[in-house]
């Protein structure tokens, strides 16, 4: 098919066993599809009145104990129906995540791109909220150097509900923190300039696209481009590669994980935002394993929550809140590390 149903698509689930009907209703929910039918195979053929799904997901023990669903099944729907998936191993490990997105691809190819993205509407309408007060660095904290290249990044991942998020984070932070920005947003390639227009006007961190052979310095927001995948040289300058993005959506924020930390190592840390899907929770784990930082968004201030929930479930976060708390925590984090470091200067004087 060449894009979605006119509404939310409607999958019908079949299954003998309890837990993959529950796994995959869960994963298919938050693709942003419509769960019409959930039951093993004798309620279906009881059912009055035939769901009217747009796609089924099929799955038994032993297909031998069903002769009659088959027949049933596809004389009553025209929808395609895939069969034998793969059983959901224990959500919030990898490889559930990888299970998660290879059913993803597997809906994708019969029901085109499911994820949702922020349309050009609703990134101009963050263009007319009014420009806020820069709050004070605390006094703790040295103002970064002007053009000083960043020794700490922070990567800012998000997809649907992302840009209003990322700017309330944006703006609610002081400038001159000693701090450098990647930000990964899942968008319109189209809309890549009034992104770049809408972030950057009120925001006291500049927010500019990458550039091959840029290194981050502190106060950047670096746009990655959606269309090739990006990554750090020996120096931890930008690089462009020749291949896409892994994964249905650029940037791939797994893949940006990875590319970053594998540079900055510990002072590579994490913030993931509103968005759909569950990119994130395949590298959060790795990431943590270096010593870095996950948080995430909170799931009642996100315009979608799968995305920050799927990777808080992996339990690599050690913060949660909204982009006004995550703005603070930064800070305090900051501020505390270069109380720590103040005082490690002083002893060792």
């Amino acid at each position: 098919m060449a894009g979605l149903p006119s509404g939310r698509p409607r999958v019908g689930i079949v299954s003998d066993i309890v837990l993959q009907r529950h796994r995959l209703q869960a994963a298919t929910s938050k693709f942003g599809l419509d769960v019409c039918f959930t039951g093993d195979p004798d309620r279906l053929q009881d059912y009055p009145e035939f769901p009217d799904a747009n796609l089924w997901l099929v799955t038994l023990e032993d297909e031998a104990d069903h002769p009659m669903l088959f027949d049933h099944l596809l004389g009553n729907t025209d929808a395609p129906v895939l069969f034998g998936l793969d059983p959901a191993p224990k959500p919030g490990t990898t490889d559930y995540f990888r299970w998660e997105q290879r059913l993803m691809g597997k809906l994708e190819q019969q029901l085109g791109h499911l994820e949702e993205l922020d349309s050009e509407a609703s990134l101009q309408e963050l263009a007319e909220q009014s420009p806020m007060e820069a709050p004070p660095l605390p006094h703790w904290i040295p103002p970064a150097a002007s053009d000083s290249i960043a020794r700490d990044i922070w990567i800012l991942g998000a997809s649907l509900g992302g840009p209003a998020a990322v700017k309330t984070f944006l703006d609610h932070l002081p400038p001159g923190l000693p701090v450098g920005f990647i930000y990964a947003q899942h968008i319109d390639g189209n809309f890549t300039d009034v992104l770049t227009r809408v972030l950057g006007r009120h925001a006291h961190y500049q927010l500019k696209s990458a550039q091959t052979g840029y290194q981050v310095r502190n106060g950047d927001v670096i746009l990655l481009p959606v269309e090739r995948e990006w990554a750090l040289d020996d120096d931890g300058a930008l690089i462009e590669k020749d291949t896409p993005w892994p994964g249905p959506y650029g940037p791939s924020i797994d893949q940006v994980l990875l590319n970053i930390a594998d540079h900055y190592g510990n002072h590579c840390h994490a913030i993931l935002f509103s968005g759909m899907g569950n990119d994130g929770a395949i590298a959060a784990p790795l990431l943590k394993a270096y010593g870095s930082r996950i948080w995430v968004q909170e799931s009642n201030s996100c315009g979608n929550s799968s995305m920050p929930d799927s990777v808080a479930a992996t339990g690599c976060t050690s913060f949660c809140g909204t982009p006004e708390q995550l703005a603070r925590e930064l800070v305090k984090t900051i501020e505390e590390s270069c109380l720590l470091k103040g005082r490690q200067n002083r002893d060792s004087a």
